[in-house]
């Protein structure tokens, strides 16, 4: 998916027509960023009318190496044309249910106690994708109670830890405590439905740690074609191996 496409997209789930405004305390959070030490999280203003970032803190340079100004310039169009292109759909998907559960579940009055997480790969300074934790609060809404800007925290995670796709809404109760009101595991969900009926029945038989030859000869197919549905199994679920996939199915509890 190329990035016009994306902007359309997110533009189609954040649509809204109020001019936002960026309230007085935003000013206080970035005054504190001068007194924040370096770690691997950093944060942003986020404003989803005009996919752009109000502000970037100082850590964002030290995380991933980027340039500060140039995200500052070119806003959210440049941050997603460096994020890995299998997660795209997925985190596309999960900020369209987050914002479909928001308006169907969460009353006006409660969404300015919610938070929300989801998580995605983006290429960092050395070109190398790392695992993001998105954490974004709402600030401002517009006048049909849409978040248009956000306090979006971002926490930067070793490239070698597999993470899942998935979301999660959180609203703050009258103990000042989150409680989880929404979650959804989009790699499961593509696992469950992005694949075809030809690759399930591939997958039930690796399971069962059949060859590809004998699994050819059980489907009645060549060995090359098993070999081929492997190959787009892996790329379909971004894993690696057959053992990964395997243990993928126990961790969840699937059943293909």
């Amino acid at each position: 998916m190329i990035v016009s496409d994306i902007r359309n997209k997110y533009k189609d789930i954040f649509k809204s027509y109020d001019s936002p405004s960026l309230e007085e305390h935003i000013q206080k959070i970035i005054e504190l960023d001068v007194y924040l030490p370096y770690s691997s999280t950093f944060f942003c203003i986020t404003n989803t009318q005009d996919l752009s970032f109000e502000y970037v803190s100082k850590n964002m340079s030290a995380c991933l190496g980027l340039d500060k100004d140039m995200l500052l310039t070119r806003g959210m169009r440049y941050f997603w044309s460096r994020m890995h292109p299998d997660d795209v759909e997925q985190w596309l998907q999960a900020l369209n249910e987050l914002m479909a559960f928001t308006l169907e579940h969460i009353t006006i009055q409660e969404r300015n106690a919610m938070s929300y997480t989801w998580n995605y790969r983006v290429k960092n300074g050395r070109d190398e994708y790392v695992n993001v934790i998105q954490n974004t609060t709402p600030l401002e809404f517009d006048a049909s109670g849409k978040p248009i800007i956000g306090l979006a925290h971002y926490t930067v995670l070793d490239p070698k830890i597999k993470l899942q796709v998935c979301a999660t809404a959180k609203k703050l109760n009258d103990k000042n405590e989150y409680e989880t009101v929404y979650f959804n595991n989009f790699s499961q969900k593509l696992l469950s439905e992005g694949i075809s009926n030809r690759e399930r029945d591939i997958i039930r038989l690796l399971v069962l740690n059949y060859s590809s030859k004998i699994i050819a000869e059980k489907l009645n197919i060549s060995s090359n074609t098993v070999d081929t549905h492997r190959r787009n199994i892996l790329k379909k679920l971004n894993i690696s191996s057959t053992g990964e996939l395997i243990g993928l199915l126990k961790m969840n509890n699937l059943i293909i």
